[in-house]
């Protein structure tokens, strides 16, 4: 038997400038999981983009802003797989 997949739980991003392209995201302990408007989805981890990065992606998410900014600056293709 199967096990189910878990749902993914992505959380609108608030986007607080109005004009950033990540739309939602999902955080998990080791792994940032955010959608782009072009519908693009990419996985950051820890072993891709290092433990700082991503928590400071978990604390822009939160706060709704510039976690779009520090993807393009800081992260670009320090992805750890595109699933879309």
């Amino acid at each position: 038997m199967k096990t189910p997949k878990r749902p993914k739980l992505f959380i609108r991003y608030k986007n607080l400038s109005g004009d950033s392209k990540v739309v939602r995201y999902e955080s998990t302990k080791d792994v940032m999981t955010v959608q782009f408007a072009d519908n693009s989805v990419y996985n950051y981890s820890n072993q891709s983009a290092g433990p700082a990065n991503i928590v400071k992606m978990k604390t822009l998410a939160a706060a709704g802003k510039g976690l779009g900014t520090f993807i393009e600056s800081s992260l670009k293709d320090r992805f750890m797989r595109k699933i879309r």
